[in-house]
């Protein structure tokens, strides 16, 4: 059975800080500006999904400079070392983490999966028996970054 989430908007919000502070931006030198654009273009995006007493995913998603950037800040290397395995790594690594820290808020008995990373516009991946139910959208350098929760649509369904 499904529960509703109890993960709002703001509590994404402070896991995403915590993290841009912790990996990308520790000197607050750049930090992540929200924006109100849900729909805003992304070409790379990493998931993790959630199971149990509540059904849904996390997704990080980006451009591929943010991406790249990423991988710089976390790998702490100049961004022309960063290759394409390196901000796969990164991008799931992101969303290990911020789906980690959503997990620790749903109901006992979730559970957390490998993540998923797709270096292709967002339009390569959806999930059709899930919606949107919250996310926090931004610029970082002038590029386009989103982590949203999709919350499956039908129970016991892994979407």
């Amino acid at each position: 059975m499904s529960v509703e989430t109890v993960v709002t908007e703001d509590d994404l919000a402070e896991m995403v800080e915590q993290v841009w502070a912790s990996y990308l931006d520790p000197e607050g030198v750049s930090p992540l500006i929200p924006t109100a654009d849900a729909d805003q273009p992304t070409e790379v995006h990493s998931t993790v999904s959630i199971t149990g007493t509540w059904h849904g995913h996390l997704v990080y998603a980006s451009s591929m400079q943010a991406a790249r950037k990423a991988a710089g800040a976390f790998l702490a290397m100049e961004l022309d070392e960063v290759g394409q395995e390196d901000i796969s790594d990164v991008l799931g690594e992101l969303a290990n983490i911020v789906g980690g820290n959503v997990k620790a808020m749903l109901p006992a008995g979730c559970f957390l999966s490998l993540p998923t990373v797709v270096l292709a516009p967002q339009t390569a991946s959806y999930y059709p028996a899930a919606e949107r139910i919250s996310g926090l959208w931004g610029v970082w350098d002038g590029e386009p970054i989103s982590i949203s929760m999709w919350q499956s649509t039908k129970t016991g369904d892994n979407a």
